[in-house]
């Protein structure tokens, strides 16, 4: 089961959209702050992570780099309801996969957590049979 973190300030945007991701057959984790998201990505494995970009404690994107560091595999998914240009340019250099507006579609949401989660298996996939040429290459080496 692919294991999601949602981070907004709003209680009823994160049980909504927790109920409905779940309907999905994620399992879902929130966090009202930044401070309870960063200690939530250290202790916790997440496939990944939706974040607003306003949040009480710290912007959106100082969570994203500092998540960035963190769980770089991790997919990390903005969604704000003050869209700037300079938002979603620093977001998507800071490591983000996917920038959503406010209000967030929940159709539009799956469609970008399904996508997100697909590519991160493309690339797992990838990275394994890298390891596998590599292990083939230094076998055929020692012989």
């Amino acid at each position: 089961m692919k294991r999601i973190l949602y981070v907004d300030d709003d209680p009823a945007i994160l049980d909504s959209s927790k109920q409905i991701l779940e309907l999905e057959g994620y399992e879902v984790d929130t966090a009202l702050t930044g401070e309870e998201a960063l200690l939530k990505i250290e202790n916790d494995f997440f496939h990944l992570a939706i974040f607003d970009i306003k949040l009480p404690d710290m912007e959106g994107t100082e969570l994203l780099v500092k998540a960035h560091k963190l769980r770089p595999g991790m997919k990390k998914i903005m969604v704000t309801g003050y869209a700037s240009l300079d938002n979603s340019v620093f977001s998507l250099n800071a490591g983000a996969d996917g920038y959503l507006m406010k209000p967030v579609n929940p159709k539009d949401l799956i469609e970008k957590i399904k996508e997100k989660l697909n590519e991160q298996e493309k690339e797992a996939e990838l990275d394994g049979e890298k390891v596998a040429e590599f292990l083939e290459e230094r076998l055929l080496s020692l012989k």
